[in-house]
């Protein structure tokens, strides 16, 4: 029944600006402030007060549009979006209604064969939160909390191009990551920094014109967004299937049941009298501002991506998990500046390095440990001194813990690998001597018994024999 039909989405995502006050005032822009302890006058609308345009909120903004492409415009109108809501004080909130900031741009995602696929973003624009309204505290009583009212956000609307739950859910992570390599916005979507609204219809395969839209409102995790839209995906498949239609409106995600659940029906844009901000005079971006705002952008994760896979020559999937975090993906690179074997680093990087800093919930420039340092250990495996598991296991616990270089604490523990073929070779020699049936045994076919030979060495050495040195070495004597 599914594969008759064809699923259209386009999502738009809010995301909370990390200025130090609000968009049109001086309050603090602050989260988990005791409630209504961050408002003013202008935040609360009170008659002859007047709003000011927080420059910052602009420099962001264009930051933003820059790293994706779009048109940045020339000339930016404000606008008023009139609604009654207990946590709106003002009736209404300021935005950018016909001449949004940045038009066009582009995130890329992978499709479902893993090729690359562009979801164009229709516009960005400018605007402020409202507050919150608390539902669940007190059981007679909707509280309301205005530290959020005022708020600056911005707005990415994307093209409805998305054609499943799986590409939005890489969408969405895609912005979250560009918001905090700019390090405009924290990308926290459990505390409300990073919201998502969700438009779905569904079409027959073939037919150009779009269904009847759907607005799943305000989810709060990638994993909500991507089970909201399996679900609404099936649930107006089954009306159409049934012969019933499908109501233009909007509906929230209930995260435990899994399902999506009416709200009200859909506002249209005139519903909202928007008009004219008359407060805010026009802001003026020049060519030249946006100019010295790109130069002033940091490496971004498409960029990074692309060096690691093609100039470093990683898989995608380890590149990937790298660029995930800006703060790994810049530690990495420097740690490639450092030594020339690139996997290996990569393989320390995603394995106990991330380990540790997940299982202590740190950040990679919150450890005691240059890349060079990183480099140092990664030479001493290359030169088979050391194995991979010497390094992973011991050496990296004493490396966190100490300022001796990784060689320094291999040498002061007696973990060097002995790698002189003399040396092993007389061990060699000892364990073939102490098993002659053992030797008749492989030399008849038995080759799994290299094992038991590289484990006699490996004890007689005390652990401290090249394993794949010794394992070569055996091969040869009793082939």
């Amino acid at each position: 029944m599914t594969n008759k039909y064809e699923a259209v989405i386009g999502l738009e995502v809010h995301a909370q600006l990390k200025t130090k006050t609000k968009a049109y005032s001086n309050d603090e822009n602050i989260y988990g402030a005791q409630p209504n302890t961050k408002t003013s006058v202008i935040t609360l609308g009170h008659p002859g007060t007047l709003p000011v345009s927080n420059r910052k909120v602009v420099e962001y903004a264009v930051k933003l549009g820059v790293a994706v492409s779009a048109q940045i415009r020339k000339r930016n109108e404000y606008a008023r979006k009139n609604y009654f809501y207990a946590d709106l004080p003002k009736g209404y909130q300021i935005t950018q209604d016909k001449t949004p900031i940045c038009n066009g741009g582009y995130i890329e995602i992978s499709d479902k064969n893993d090729k690359p696929k562009k979801i164009n973003i229709t516009r960005i624009h400018m605007e402020e939160d409202a507050g919150k309204s608390i539902h669940d505290l007190d059981p007679f009583h909707s509280l309301v909390d205005l530290n959020r009212a005022g708020v600056p956000l911005v707005e990415i609307v994307s093209e409805p191009e998305i054609r499943s739950s799986d590409e939005a859910y890489q969408y969405l992570n895609e912005v979250r990551k560009l918001v905090r390599y700019l390090e405009i916005c924290d990308g926290n979507m459990e505390e409300g920094s990073l919201r998502c609204d969700a438009n779905i219809s569904v079409r027959l395969k073939g037919v150009e014109k779009f269904g009847t839209k759907v607005e799943v409102k305000n989810m709060n995790s990638s994993r909500n967004v991507k089970n909201a839209i399996d679900f609404e995906i099936k649930r107006q498949i089954q009306l159409l299937e049934n012969g019933q239609e499908i109501v233009h409106e909007t509906r929230g995600f209930n995260a435990t049941s899994g399902e999506t659940l009416s709200q009200r029906h859909k506002e249209e844009a005139n519903d909202y009298r928007y008009f004219p901000e008359p407060d805010l005079q026009p802001i003026i971006v020049t060519q030249e501002y946006i100019n010295k705002v790109k130069n002033s952008l940091p490496p971004l994760p498409k960029e990074l991506l692309e060096k690691f896979t093609k100039e470093y020559k990683l898989s995608y999937y380890d590149a990937n998990i790298i660029v995930e975090d800006k703060k790994t993906a810049l530690y990495f690179n420097e740690l490639c500046k450092h030594t020339p074997n690139f996997k290996t680093a990569a393989n320390l990087m995603n394995g106990v390095i991330k380990s540790y800093l997940n299982e202590n919930a740190k950040s990679i420039d919150e450890i005691n440990l240059n890349a060079n340092r990183i480099a140092e250990l990664i030479k001493l495996i290359d030169e088979n001194k050391i194995s991979n598991s010497v390094a992973t296991s011991k050496i990296f616990p004493i490396l966190l813990k100490s300022s001796l270089s990784a060689e320094q604490i291999a040498i002061d523990n007696n973990w060097i690998q002995e790698s002189n073929a003399d040396t092993l070779t007389d061990l060699i020699d000892e364990v073939i001597k102490k098993y002659p049936e053992k030797v008749k045994e492989y030399q008849s076919g038995k080759k799994g018994l290299i094992g038991l030979f590289v484990g006699e060495v490996m004890k007689l050495s005390k652990g401290k024999a090249d394993p794949r040195l010794t394992n070569e070495l055996i091969r040869k004597k009793l082939d």
